[in-house]
């Protein structure tokens, strides 16, 4: 990579911030599409948040994403946020336009587009059960009901978090039927017999646990499985999932579709669907 004085500099918010594949990812599509810039992670504590932001402007950086905890707290730093980011409470790309900072969400675009490609899901009309209550659900909820799901269950361990979720986001998708339960509700374990499309948003599973609550045994055999969480040994969802039959996905793709939905944000350059994931694929 050859950087000049003319180099716009990206890169990455978070806390843990070292083990991103960003980094890798985007600063690939800059060689390969000969653009003159350089991608690099900033670890920033929560306390220093205001701080970075306000380094974001004054050494005009050209755009960031922005990965836990930040998500949330960086919104009142900014100067704009497009409303699909306001809705799901979050912002993970942030592009610095002549000193102004606009936040955007492609975590559900990017999420949308995985489940797309990788699982030839065709939202419109379907059932969709996910599991938990928090940001990523919201994500994945805002993106299935403007994409016209039929249905959302949203179950969580306490349900109250998840019925206040489904309060929150009926109000803008009326045409959607929202539910929520907890993972020992009735509904929960009837909404496996018809849903579509099953989307775990917890971390369960992300240090090799298994996901206990979910009787895989119950699941239609033409049900779809998302696991949000990307590990190279496979998720113990995703092995479980496959070794029942089960057309399964994991993170791994929505990590590099957001990606990609970033890089068109900040250069207007549109990456062919599955760059970024091929060339993760290829290390």
């Amino acid at each position: 990579m050859s950087l000049s004085g003319k180099s716009r500099v990206y890169g990455i918010l978070g806390d843990p911030v070292a083990h991103s594949l960003s980094p890798l990812m985007q600063n690939h599509a800059f060689h390969t599409y000969g653009i003159d810039a350089i991608y690099t992670p900033f670890h920033v504590v929560p306390n220093n948040l205001p701080a970075a932001v306000a380094g974001l402007r004054a050494l005009d950086i050209a755009g960031v994403n922005v990965t836990i905890p930040h998500k949330e707290t960086i919104l009142a730093l900014l100067d704009q946020v497009d409303p699909a980011a306001q809705l799901i409470g979050a912002v993970n790309t942030v592009v610095n336009n002549n000193g102004t900072l606009i936040g955007y969400n492609t975590d559900a675009s990017g999420f949308i587009s995985t489940i797309k490609q990788e699982l030839t899901f065709q939202t419109a009309g379907h059932e969709v059960l996910i599991l938990g209550a928090g940001g990523a659900c919201r994500a994945a909820a805002v993106a299935l009901a403007s994409a016209a799901v039929k249905t959302i269950t949203i179950a969580n361990r306490h349900q109250t978090r998840a019925e206040k979720l489904v309060n929150d986001l009926e109000v803008h998708f009326p045409e959607v039927q929202f539910f929520a339960t907890n993972y020992q509700g009735r509904l929960f374990l009837d909404s496996l017999f018809t849903v579509d499309l099953i989307v775990n948003t917890t971390s369960v599973g992300l240090h090799g646990e298994n996901i206990n609550f979910l009787p895989l045994e119950n699941i239609k055999c033409s049900a779809l499985i998302f696991d949000m969480i990307y590990s190279p040994s496979e998720t113990p969802l995703i092995k479980n999932a496959r070794s029942l039959g089960l057309f399964c996905a994991d993170g791994l793709g929505m990590l590099a579709a957001q990606g990609e939905d970033a890089f068109y944000l900040w250069t207007g350059v549109r990456l062919p669907a599955g760059f970024m994931r091929n060339f993760l694929m290829s290390g």
